[in-house]
């Protein structure tokens, strides 16, 4: 890759400034013999009594004019050389960061860039490898993303579809039992859809917080007696290791309501029957970190990292069975950054942890 591409590029205009600087100080020690080596040459000849004649004047400043001149054209070859060196090795990255900064606006996110060193430069490599890195991780997920959407939508407009096929042809007879089975596709078309709109909220949640005092305790339990049904349903049997109030924050009671709503939705769908689910709000430094606790199969390391994401199954074929979009723990994540909190996930000792972290 060639490092001089044109004639205003970084690596000329650092070689200009070296040159001038170069040409700066010969001129500044130019000026300084003719004004002050000058006038002590001639006190040296006075001193030892040596005739001042113009003729040894002139060669002295010929002499050193001479001397700077060459000391000067060594000086700017090799500052030139060392310049173009050094700061070609900085360059460099940069210069392939470009190249794959193209690459990335042509939705190309395999490439990178080499970052060796130790130093800021290499640093900055480290970062956009690892910007590249997520930007083809989030493309991933969003072609996943339509995937599962495009999914969700066929289902139930592919059953709505038959159904008045059928109904339109005659094969079928109009029964209040082809009514409720069209009423049910046509709700699972209203829950996706209300769950992108959730979703779409969440991304404008900073925008919306109306923080007021909230007993972080008294919200999970009133949570819990509202998911009580549908644990009991599954037999799966709930602890509490938390105060009933006491735990105040400073929260937006809706968002935050949703927040535990999201979680404890997710710990019932995946709780297999007759499990265990266990919540928990813990004190931590500056924080109340709440964690929803759950037996089932262990999620492994790399589920774990992208269970937030949005539309993100861990087990698609299982989540479509209990009707999930995957985008609960999203709303969840961001809900929980706009109130300055923090997510996270852990899978150990035959439980699967999700946890989040509001400030207190």
């Amino acid at each position: 890759m060639p490092l001089i591409r044109r004639r205003g590029s970084l690596l000329v205009k650092l070689l200009g400034v070296i040159s001038l600087v170069i040409a700066l100080v010969t001129a500044i020690v130019w000026a300084s013999i003719d004004f002050f080596a000058f006038d002590y040459f001639g006190s040296l000849l006075d001193e030892y009594q040596v005739p001042k004649k113009q003729e040894v004047l002139d060669m002295f400043l010929d002499a050193a004019h001479r001397g700077l001149i060459v000391a000067g054209l060594i000086s700017l070859a090799l500052g030139l050389a060392a310049g173009y060196l050094l700061i070609a090795m900085i360059l460099k990255p940069l210069y392939q960061m470009i190249a794959v900064t193209r690459q990335v606006a042509h939705s190309e996110h395999t490439s990178h860039v080499t970052a060796d060193s130790e130093d800021e430069i290499g640093e900055l490599g480290k970062a956009f490898n690892a910007m590249t890195d997520n930007l083809q991780r989030i493309e991933k997920l969003r072609r996943q993303m339509v995937i599962d959407v495009a999914h969700e939508l066929r289902s139930p407009l592919t059953n709505i579809r038959g159904y008045l096929e059928a109904l339109g042809s005659g094969v079928m007879p109009f029964t209040p039992k082809i009514i409720d089975s069209l009423h049910e596709e046509t709700l699972r078309l209203g829950n996706l859809t209300d769950d992108l709109m959730r979703l779409s909220a969440a991304d404008a949640a900073r925008l919306t917080l109306r923080k007021q005092p909230v007993d972080l305790g008294e919200l999970v339990g009133h949570s819990l007696n509202l998911f009580r049904s549908r644990f009991d349903e599954k037999s799966i049997a709930v602890d509490t290791e938390f105060k009933a109030d006491g735990q105040k924050i400073a929260a937006d009671p809706e968002k935050l309501a949703q927040i535990v709503q999201n979680i404890l939705d997710n710990a019932w769908r995946y709780t297999p029957l007759g499990g265990h689910v266990r919540i928990s709000i813990e004190r931590t430094p500056g924080a109340l970190k709440t964690i929803c606790a759950n037996t089932g199969d262990p999620i492994s390391e790399t589920d774990l990292s992208l269970i937030y994401e949005r539309f993100y199954r861990i087990e698609k074929s299982r989540s479509r069975e209990h009707g999930g979009a995957g985008i609960g723990l999203a709303i969840a994540k961001e809900m929980v950054a706009a109130h300055g909190g923090e997510v996270g996930a852990e899978s150990a000792d035959g439980e699967n942890r999700i946890w989040f972290t509001l400030p207190a």
